[in-house]
C-alpha cells in the first residue's frame, strides 16, 4: 500500500500534484487539531468548583466576591462570567448584556481556525477523486499510445489513481471528526456559561425584587 503511495508521488504528474497538496492538507490539518487542543486544555475550568465558590459568594450577597471567584477559576466559563458580574452592579439589564458580549467574544476564540477543519472535511474527498479522474484519464491515454499493452496498461494507471480518492478521505475522516469533537466541546462550554449566567442573574432578580 505505502510503496504504492510512494511510487505514485515520483515522476510528478497531475495526479502526483494532487497527492502531494493533499500531504500538505493533511499537515495543516493536524497542526489545526494540535493547536485547538492546546488551546481548550489550556483554558479549561473546573466549573462544578465555580458554581459552588459563587453559591456561597451570592447567598451572602458579595457580588464582588463572586466575580473575584470568577477571576480565580479562570478558563473560558470563568472569564464570560468575570466580565459580566463587572456590570453587575449597574444592574440586571447590563449584567445580562455583559454576559451576552463575552459569550460571544469568548465563542469567537473557541471556534478560531475549525472553518480549516470542516473545509478539509468537506472537500478533500473530492480533491482526491479529482486526482482520481485525472489519473484515469492518464491511464486511457497511455493506452491509446500502447495499444499492445492491453487492460494491463489501463489498470495499472488506474489502480495508481485510485491512491488519490484513498488519500483524500484520509485526510477528510480525522479532519471531519475533530470538527465534531470541538464543536460539541463548544456547545458544552456555551451551556455552563449560561447556566453559571442565569444562576447570577436569578440572584440579581431576586436582589432587585427584596430592594423594591
Amino acid at each position: 500500500m505505502w510503496e504504492l503511495i510512494v511510487s505514485s508521488l515520483f515522476p510528478l504528474t497531475l495526479t502526483s500534484a494532487v497527492l502531494w497538496l493533499l500531504f500538505f492538507l493533511s499537515l495543516v490539518s493536524v497542526t489545526v487539531m494540535i493547536e485547538r487542543g492546546i488551546y481548550f486544555h489550556a483554558h479549561r475550568c473546573d466549573t462544578a468548583a465555580l458554581l459552588e465558590a459563587l453559591r456561597l459568594r451570592l447567598n451572602d450577597r458579595d457580588f464582588p466576591g463572586a466575580q473575584a471567584a470568577a477571576e480565580r477559576a479562570g478558563g473560558i466559563q470563568g472569564r464570560v462570567v468575570a466580565s459580566a458580574l463587572a456590570e453587575a452592579g449597574n444592574g440586571l439589564g447590563s449584567f445580562q448584556e455583559a454576559h451576552a458580549a463575552a459569550q460571544i467574544r469568548e465563542r469567537q476564540g473557541m471556534e478560531r481556525l475549525l472553518a480549516i477543519l470542516g473545509t478539509l472535511g468537506s472537500n478533500a474527498p473530492f480533491i482526491g477523486l479529482f486526482g482520481t479522474v485525472l489519473g484515469i484519464i492518464r491511464a486511457f491515454d497511455d493506452l491509446s499510445r500502447d495499444v499492445e499493452g492491453g487492460p494491463a496498461t489501463v489498470m495499472a494507471g488506474i489502480s495508481e489513481a485510485l491512491i488519490a480518492t484513498a488519500v483524500g478521505l484520509f485526510v477528510a475522516i480525522p479532519a471531519v471528526i475533530a470538527f465534531n469533537i470541538f464543536q460539541r466541546k463548544i456547545r458544552r462550554v456555551s451551556q455552563q456559561s449560561e447556566e453559571i449566567g442565569r444562576l447570577i442573574a436569578g440572584r440579581l432578580q431576586a436582589e432587585r425584587g427584596e430592594d423594591e
